[in-house]
């Protein structure tokens, strides 16, 4: 919500609802979902691979005879799942910034396709790879904790839900 204002350095919005405001009259309602449908294409084929792919790297990695994963597998299949999640969302992710700030008075692009071939025609395919490396540097902690919590949650209720 920081948007600099071409005709001064002075910040576009004071804050949410003022941002929801300005962009709501500006550009209409549908201003408030620009990006919306990279989002989507993002979030859908991301969150597929990462539950996928923690999944099966439990399942790869834990002994047989054990139904559960151990702490160790938890951490290591959370993360590779955020890295490898990451790497299938970033150029997503990239096309989606890029529509959400196409000013109103410019609008660059007509959408979806036209933002990522107008994006890789002026800067290449390795413009859709913007952030890739911070992205996974973050992901791989971030995602063996969010894993960790969600299997400790599942063993707290399933030890309360399953007392006879």
């Amino acid at each position: 919500f920081r948007r600099i204002s071409p005709a001064c350095s002075k910040p576009k919005y004071r804050g949410s609802l003022h941002c929801l405001k300005v962009i709501a009259k500006e550009e209409g309602f549908g201003g408030l979902y620009k990006g919306c449908s990279a989002l989507l294409c993002r979030d859908c084929s991301s969150s597929a691979i990462y539950f996928l792919t923690y999944s099966a790297l439990c399942d790869w990695l834990t002994p047989a005879g054990k139904n559960k994963p151990g702490f160790l597998v938890v951490l290591l299949s959370g993360g590779f799942a955020g890295v490898l999640a990451w790497g299938l969302a970033t150029p997503m992710d990239v096309i989606k910034s890029r529509m959400q700030t196409d000013e109103s008075d410019q609008h660059k692009y007509k959408g979806l396709v036209h933002c990522a071939r107008e994006s890789v025609r002026k800067e290449g395919t390795k413009v859709l790879f913007k952030g890739l490396g911070l992205n996974c540097i973050r992901a791989f902690p971030v995602n063996m904790v969010v894993f960790v919590t969600y299997e400790a949650v599942l063993r707290f209720t399933d030890h309360y839900t399953n007392k006879k």
